[in-house]
Parts: structure tokens; C-alpha cells; sequence
């Protein structure tokens, strides 16, 4: 995820997973491909062409309505507005929150254990402590590793502060 538009009446934070989203498609094309190539051959082949292409297309597409999700999250100084925009394969969801209830933002983690010791994942989520959404809303719902989630919550938490600049400044 990264920050698209960052001025002193909009924050924009954008999330279009192209190279996953396209890896899939290649990855699908590849065993539909190799199915039909196999069941155009004849023979015996005609059946395992089908299944190879059936199995393989079906399971790149099913990684792909899972994984690949577009995210947007539109921090709006001018209309008072937080909207959490998610689309996938299975439709389009948007949850629009006031902005004057964000408190702040923060990284949440886990931790995870293996053979390989431990390792600790991140995700950014905003706080809200007014309001009837009061509470932690994730911005994306995966955790990873890395600094992308600390990115988010930086740029979030260095933009909130203009906010109340503006505001007060506009009361006077």
C-alpha cells in the first residue's frame, strides 16, 4: 500500500495488487494452455488434458479471488470523511466513517512461531475514539512484514496534525 496523494485537505492511501494480480493470470493461462494443448493432442490425453486444465485454471483463480482485493482509503479534510474503499472479485464494499472521530493511527502485530523461530507481522489501523464506529479499523486486513505498515501510519499520524491546524485556524 502506498500513499497516492498526500495535500492539506486530502490524504490518500492506495493499494492495487497489479503484479500479484497479474502473476495469476500468466499462472492461469499457463495450465488451461497446457490442458487444452494436452486434450487437442487426442487420445488418453484428452481427459488428463481437461483435468490438468480444469485443476490448475480453477486453483489460480481461486488464489486470485482471494488475494487479489484493490483497498483505497480516502481521508477527506473538506467533507469530514474517512472512506475505506475494498473491491474484489466478489463485489465492492465502502465504509465511510467522520474524520473528526480519528484519533490517530498505529501498527498492530502478531506473532508467529515456527521451526525457524519467531517472526512478527504488521498491519496499519486507525483508531476512532468517538462516535458509534469508536474503535480499531484495519486499514488492510493482511499483516506483513516489513515497514509498509509503519509508512501508513506515519503518513496518516503526520497528516492528522494539519487538521487541527486547519480547524482552529478556522474558528479565529
Amino acid at each position: 500500500m502506498k500513499v497516492t496523494r498526500n495535500t492539506p485537505s486530502q490524504l490518500i492511501l492506495s493499494n492495487t495488487p497489479w503484479f500479484i494480480g497479474i502473476t495469476l493470470v500468466f499462472f492461469i493461462l499457463a495450465f488451461v494452455g497446457a490442458g487444452v494443448f494436452m486434450a487437442s493432442e487426442g487420445g488418453e490425453g484428452i481427459f488428463f488434458g481437461i483435468f490438468f486444465a480444469l485443476f490448475g485454471g480453477g486453483m489460480g483463480f481461486g488464489a486470485f479471488c482471494a488475494f487479489v482485493r484493490r483497498v483505497q482509503v480516502i481521508l477527506d479534510r473538506n467533507k469530514n470523511s474517512i472512506l475505506i474503499r475494498r473491491q474484489s472479485v466478489f463485489g465492492y464494499d465502502a465504509v465511510e466513517h467522520e474524520l473528526s472521530h480519528l484519533s490517530h493511527a498505529e501498527t498492530e502485530s502478531t506473532t508467529s512461531r515456527s521451526d525457524n523461530g519467531t517472526s512478527t507481522l504488521y498491519r496499519p489501523v486507525l483508531i476512532l475514539d468517538e462516535g458509534m464506529s469508536a474503535g480499531r479499523h484495519p486499514i488492510v486486513e493482511a499483516y506483513s512484514s516489513g515497514r509498509g505498515a509503519q509508512r501508513l501510519v506515519d503518513a496518516v499520524n503526520d497528516w492528522l496534525p494539519a487538521r487541527k491546524v486547519d480547524s482552529a485556524s478556522q474558528s479565529a
